[in-house]
């Protein structure tokens, strides 16, 4: 009879899997298993430019609008860098030039901004001394908005920037086009609305 060791003999180590490895099936078997198939894009493979296939003419308009919306706010970020201002900031002045004495919650509305973020644009630009609050006449907690001559100067600066970059949206266009496109874009918006 054998006589038991006490040494217990080591088990050979396991061949450390890569990350690679690790995070897909070894087998198709396995990839069966998963329900997964997923077979990784071939290297060099890159979508197109804007303006081509799905990012140009055969693209759906709502894709092609949030395209179009997030160059124009890239182009205004920067436009508007060094004045310090944001384009939500700029929507806020803007709103407040055309409709003094708003309220924080009609310019959110108003301004297409949540009324939280609004609430920090608003402390930002009152500090900033460009825009001031007085009592509402009937409902005195609620306050109004309008701007300082600070805040008309800044709103002028930041206009022709935004002037500028209006223009590039506009360039090739006949003035009759841009007119069937501002009343299209206007359109989808209180459709829409409407229909929420």
């Amino acid at each position: 009879m054998r006589k038991a060791s006490n040494i217990t003999r080591p088990r050979p180590a396991k061949k450390a899997r890569t990350r690679r490895q690790r995070s897909r099936p070894a087998t198709k078997s396995a990839r069966r298993e998963n329900g997964s198939a997923a077979i990784p894009a071939p290297h060099g493979v890159r979508p197109p430019p804007p303006g081509a296939g799905k990012r140009g003419e055969d693209g759906h308009i709502a894709y092609l609008l949030r395209q179009a919306q997030a160059a124009t706010r890239l182009t205004m970020d920067r436009s508007l860098a060094d004045l310090g201002v944001t384009p939500p900031q700029f929507a806020v002045l803007t709103m407040l030039n055309a409709y003094p004495g708003l309220s924080g919650a009609d310019v959110a509305r108003v301004a297409l901004l949540t009324p939280q973020t609004v609430g920090v644009i608003i402390g930002n630009l009152e500090r900033d001394g460009a825009i001031k609050k007085t009592p509402h006449p009937v409902h005195g907690r609620v306050l109004q908005w309008t701007l300082t001559r600070h805040g008309s100067n800044l709103l002028n600066k930041c206009r022709r920037r935004v002037d500028a970059v209006e223009r590039r949206l506009v360039a090739g266009l006949g003035p009759r086009e841009e007119v069937v496109i501002r009343r299209w874009l206007s359109r989808i918006a209180l459709q829409l609305q409407e229909d929420g």
